[in-house]
């Protein structure tokens, strides 16, 4: 059986500063795409491929990653992760093909895969049992507040400074740097885990856990490829819809997203984790029908609105999903349960974006995206329907994740 030494108790917020920093690399090449489209000539069906070599590497990291951590520990596998994305950034400011994006971008995902399985799971351990629900807000609001920065830095300083594609990337490595000596030194104990065996595998959960995590999947993995929408087409269909291809404002778009997704979640933090589940389900029907509305009406107004509730959506489901697990799933197992909840939003967001983005190559991007809106409607509706069927039949996760009382320094 696993045994876990306790850590010293820290800081969640500064445990949480290298997802943040891993975060603003990860979507720091949005506002970019549409300069190394015009550089190199590719599709948006291409575009989305690269795009597809973020999730494809961030899948691959979530078959070991999470099981690694949960094994060996966090630091010796959240450092490697920060040192592959600043390799990542190298690449990113010196790419002349769509190969060397491709690779940029699946060192990129296989950091982010790291950091969403042991790095969340590393700031719940800083926090220790005492503020697991504080601690989770740190690593969530974390991640989103980072996917949103990124772009918005990307934009502005590609907008106003020169070199365009190297500049945020600079910036970036300096970033990471700092959140090595983050991750040195934080107050984390080894585990043992003697008996586990394998190295590879899909992550997994003991049965009786197995309904908290499948309940934040269901949320989750709509409001994710939402936002994955937004970050690999959105920018075409601004550049559709206003006839420009301002990066500043395709990183302002990204980050009005990302700052709904962190605002809610500071929002919704005292709600009953069914609550929150809900809510989640209802915000992505509401997103997709502003979707088709932005592209039908052309009307940026909706963009916006799509943006927004992506967002939310997307910040609604991981705070539910990671409260869940935060709170139900022994310390030995939470890295690996945090990468199954990645795993099953990340996977859907991979295969829709891509689909989108061929058709809309094909059909145009108007047809693709009702497409994508029509499925991605049914998913959030039903993602809603086994939540509230779930507590109808008396199956229903804990209404609240406890607070403690206790006196645990934070």
């Amino acid at each position: 059986m696993a045994v876990v030494a306790p850590s010293r108790a820290g800081s969640p917020w500064l445990a949480a500063w290298p997802v943040t920093a891993v975060f603003v690399l990860s979507n720091a090449p949005t506002p970019l795409y549409v300069l190394w489209q015009h550089r190199l000539g590719f599709s948006a069906g291409t575009l989305t491929v690269i795009f597809a070599a973020y999730i494809a590497g961030l899948l691959a990291a979530l078959l070991v990653a999470g099981r690694a951590s949960d094994r060996l520990g966090r630091k010796p596998v959240v450092l490697p992760g920060v040192l592959l994305a600043l390799i990542a950034c190298g690449l990113f400011a010196v790419a002349t093909s769509v190969l060397a994006l491709v690779a940029a971008r699946l060192l990129a995902g296989i950091a982010v895969g790291i950091t969403v399985s042991a790095g969340m799971a590393a700031v719940v351990d800083v926090g220790g049992p005492g503020r697991a629900r504080t601690a989770t807000l740190a690593a969530s609001t974390a991640m989103v507040f980072g996917a949103g920065l990124g772009p918005l830095l990307a934009g502005a300083l590609s907008e106003n400074l020169p070199g365009p594609t190297v500049t945020i990337f600079a910036l970036s490595a300096v970033l990471l740097l700092s959140a090595v000596v983050v991750v040195v030194r934080l107050p984390l104990q080894r585990p043992v885990d003697p008996d586990a065996a394998g190295w590879v595998r899909i992550p997994a959960v003991p049965r009786a856990q197995r309904k908290y995590v499948a309940l934040g999947i269901a949320v989750f993995a709509p409001g994710i490829t939402s936002t994955s929408f937004v970050l690999s087409l959105g920018p075409a269909l601004l550049a559709n819809v206003l006839g420009t291809s301002n990066r500043l404002l395709a990183g302002v778009t990204a980050f009005v997203m990302f700052g709904a997704a962190t605002a809610v979640q500071f929002a919704a933090k005292r709600l009953e984790v069914r609550a929150i589940l809900l809510t989640g389900a209802a915000v992505g029907v509401a997103c997709m029908a502003a979707l088709l509305v932005a592209v039908h009406a052309q009307w940026i107004v909706a963009i916006v609105v799509t943006a927004v509730l992506a967002g939310a959506a997307q910040g609604l489901g991981q705070l539910g999903g990671l409260t869940l697990i935060s709170t139900h799933v022994s310390g030995r197992r939470r890295a690996e349960a945090n990468a199954l909840l990645n795993f099953g939003g990340y996977l859907p967001a991979a295969l829709l974006s891509v689909g989108t983005g061929y058709l809309s190559d094909a059909l145009g991007i108007a047809a693709g995206s009702t497409v994508f809106a029509a499925l991605l409607a049914l998913a959030s509706l039903t993602a809603g329907g086994i939540v509230w069927q779930s507590l109808r039949n008396g199956r229903r996760a804990p209404s609240r994740a406890p607070r403690s009382r206790r006196s645990a320094p934070r």
